[in-house]
């Protein structure tokens, strides 16, 4: 028989360690560690990863480097820690992770929903404001920031070495959000998501939300579609914008299609009801470009793109056929939106059940294979077919020019269908070759 052993003194290193900890999650949030199923800093280890769907949102100071050579070093310090003090409550508030700051500048998650990044976005325009009243009362000039918001896929884990290791979230969708936060000097405006964000919304009608452009990014094919999110803008501008909303809209449709001619007036018409939307400012400027021997050149438009590319296919034969089948439906009723005749409610018709073959495939494939992200998947399958839902009470309302209807296609079926497919079914098409599907 053991004889029993005397609880020893308390451990004195359990205070400390729990001070530790705490010390640091001011430098990785405990929202990281729990996002990688680990339940302290300490049983982190390099190569820690976790692939997840998230909201992505970086913010910048306009300006920052002109004004930080104006102060001293201890007054630029100062600034900075005021404003990010600022606005780390507002990320919280709408349960985002400050992942890092960079300078005078931020790179927030949310992996709870689009929604909450958006609306983290528009609270911290507005929370400017204040802050900016503050700065002028003392004495000191306003600040602007720009902020761009990107959804998708991203792959969240530790890099480095053994020695110095740091949390980071890398992929193709943290690129196009620091991407995007930089556009945002280019159009004079403060706030601009992805199509990628806007179709994750729960409802993109409860923000006030315009189409601002289409753009080549590097390294892709398809252009990105860029929207403009104007809550935060004073009242004034805001009104003004959404009154001219619709010309706006129209106007930027017949620019990217290649009428300028017909886009300068809705954009001058723009101008004179919001002076100071510098967007509209922005495509007056390009409408000149027109004019010119070299436009073509030196245009920004894009076009309608309808058509299957090699580089579209995802590897699998079932899907990368109803793929091609979808385009070539696509563009056989944009055609007929575009030039009238008889058939087009029978076309929208066919193109649906079209689409829902498709997502029948997928989502059979996906069950079969247990593909981990298929609720995500679904959820975007349910996304297109409620915009395309929209497009059809826009066409059958037949109060809208077809020009417009057009661009609303490329913009809807085209765009979505051509990004859905080479990310989300790319990494499906992957997922399912690993499984032995061809």
């Amino acid at each position: 028989m053991h004889e029993a052993v005397p609880p020893g003194p308390p451990d004195a290193s359990a205070p400390l360690l729990t001070a530790t900890e705490l010390a640091y999650s001011r430098f990785v949030p405990n929202q990281f560690l729990r996002l990688l199923g680990r339940p302290s800093i300490v049983d982190v280890k390099l190569g820690d990863h976790v692939e997840q769907e998230m909201t992505l949102l970086f913010s910048d100071i306009r300006d920052f480097t002109t004004l930080s050579e104006s102060i001293l070093p201890a007054e630029n310090f100062r600034f900075i820690n005021s404003y990010l003090s600022t606005m780390e409550p507002v990320v919280a508030q709408h349960f985002g992770i400050i992942d890092k700051y960079i300078g005078d500048g931020i790179m927030a998650l949310f992996p709870g929903s689009a929604d909450d990044g958006l609306r983290s976005g528009i609270d911290m325009l507005h929370q400017l404001t204040l802050y900016n009243d503050g700065r002028t009362r003392a004495g000191y000039m306003p600040i602007r920031i720009g902020i761009g918001i990107n959804t998708g896929l991203v792959m969240m884990g530790t890099v480095g070495g053994h020695n110095r290791m740091d949390s980071t979230v890398i992929g193709d969708a943290v690129n196009l959000a620091s991407r995007l936060e930089g556009l945002t000097k280019n159009y004079g405006t403060p706030l601009v998501i992805s199509a990628n964000t806007l179709y994750a919304l729960a409802d993109h009608n409860a923000y006030s939300i315009r189409f601002l452009d289409r753009l080549r990014i590097k390294g892709r094919y398809q252009a990105q579609s860029v929207y403009e999110v104007f809550d935060a803008d004073q009242e004034p501008l805001r009104l003004a914008k959404l009154e001219t909303l619709r010309s706006f809209e129209d106007a930027l449709a017949f620019y990217h299609l290649g009428r300028a001619d017909l886009a300068q007036p809705l954009l001058q018409e723009c101008l004179r009801v919001t002076p100071d939307d510098w967007a509209v400012r922005v495509y007056l400027e390009r409408c000149k470009e027109f004019s010119r021997p070299d436009h073509l050149q030196n245009s920004n438009t894009l076009g309608m793109e309808i058509g299957w590319r090699n580089e579209y296919s995802v590897g699998i034969r079932e899907i990368d056929m109803q793929h091609q089948q979808l385009l070539t439906r696509i563009a056989e009723f944009a055609n007929l939106v575009e030039h009238g005749g008889a058939g087009l409610d029978a076309t929208m018709d066919r193109l649906a059940e079209h689409t829902a073959a498709l997502f029948g495939t997928e989502e059979n494939l996906m069950r079969r294979y247990d593909y981990p992200f298929i609720e995500d998947h679904l959820k975007q399958h349910s996304t297109f077919e409620r915009f395309f839902s929209e497009l059809r009470r826009e066409i059958n309302s037949s109060q809208r020019d077809p020009l417009y209807l057009v661009f609303r296609i490329q913009l809807i079926l085209v765009d979505w269908q051509i990004n859905h497919t080479i990310k989300s079914d790319l990494h499906l098409g992957h997922f399912l070759q690993r499984a032995g599907v061809s």
